[in-house]
């Protein structure tokens, strides 16, 4: 029983991850409270193979989860294709929005890094191979937070 509530306790106190926003203005508003970056990724979630694979690699890494939660605050454009997965009109119109002015290439997977008021730091077109800590290194470096 001591164990179950020592479990419980710990569980409690973990910090969540960040969670992926998708509306861009409100994480506008978001990163400027908190004094964070904007990690914006254009994914084709039920389509695109190296999307899935950025996911999986390096988005749901720990290392990526444990730098992000204290320095960025994400949001995710999906463009998914199958009918199951279609978003309501409201949030196609918004990553529609974002696209147009962040990748009008129509790039997937697109990652940019932004500032609070949404002008490009950097910019990975495509799946990053190199891992999860040379991602963050990346972002450490164009942030100047290395």
């Amino acid at each position: 029983m001591i164990h179950l509530i020592f479990s419980l306790l710990l569980f409690a106190n973990t910090p969540a991850n960040p969670v992926w926003l998708h509306n861009f203005d409100s994480a506008k508003v978001q990163a400027r409270a908190e004094g964070k970056y904007i990690l914006l990724n254009f994914s084709g979630s039920d389509w695109c193979i190296p999307c899935m694979k950025m996911e999986q690699d390096i988005f749901s890494s720990q290392a990526f989860l444990d730098y992000a939660k204290d320095n960025l605050v994400l949001v995710n454009a999906d463009f998914p294709r199958k009918s199951k997965n279609q978003l309501s009109k409201q949030q196609q119109k918004m990553n529609n929005s974002m696209a147009d002015k962040y990748n009008a290439e129509g790039s997937f997977p697109l990652t940019l890094l932004l500032d609070s008021s949404g002008n490009k730091i950097k910019v990975w077109d495509g799946y990053y191979k190199d891992g999860p800590g040379s991602f963050v290194n990346e972002i450490k470096v164009a942030t100047g937070k290395e």
